[in-house]
């Protein structure tokens, strides 16, 4: 008898849980339930569109600081004129060492951007060219369009155009980063003696 009364008060207690459960969740539509890591919802840090009352411009993305240059950012100072591409003729030099590494990678560049339009050994002859483009100057024996021997293009003024782009060759400083465009200029000057 005393076990047939504590399976009845188990039953009545897992009936009544059952229905206590039941009701309660049923209760608010709304609520999403008990949160594990609030913080991974309500984050405290403030979007960059969102208003932010910290500054006194009320926007939560501010510029940088003038003068003020962004890590792994390297800076070109020059402007995207014929004085810009005469003066980094004369100032910009590589400090990349001169390896075969270096060397090799420059080349694959070349070969993925460049020889569509310069061909593969600079001479402006590129698949482009066989389309109905006009020709690029070839490195070797052309005449840029700024003056002067294509052969005796310098360190700067290459780094400007690939930088900038010039008539009709567009920027190419979202492809190829610093270093690489470095790369691709040891390889041009290879091409300037064929």
């Amino acid at each position: 008898m005393l076990a047939m009364n504590k399976i009845k008060i188990l039953g009545t207690i897992a009936v009544a849980v059952t229905a206590l459960i039941a009701v309660s969740s049923c209760n608010d539509k709304r609520s999403t339930g008990w949160e594990y890591a609030p913080n991974m919802y309500e984050h405290i840090a403030y979007d960059p569109d969102q208003k932010n009352p910290n500054f006194k411009d009320g926007k939560t993305a501010q510029l940088p600081p003038a003068g003020t240059t962004p890590i792994g950012f390297v800076r070109f100072d020059y402007p995207n004129t014929k004085d810009g591409y005469l003066a980094a003729s004369d100032e910009v030099k590589t400090t990349l060492p001169q390896t075969q590494a270096n060397y090799a990678e420059g080349k694959i560049l070349f070969l993925h951007f460049c020889s569509p339009c310069h061909g593969v050994n600079g001479q402006g002859d590129g698949l482009v060219v066989a389309h109905g483009f006009p020709a690029p100057p070839s490195y070797s024996k052309g005449t840029s369009s700024r003056g002067g021997a294509m052969k005796d293009l310098t360190d700067g003024k290459i780094y400007h155009t690939i930088t900038y782009g010039l008539n009709a060759m567009g920027s190419y400083a979202s492809q190829l980063d610093p270093t690489e465009r470095w790369k691709v200029i040891m390889y041009v000057h290879h091409l300037q003696t064929l």
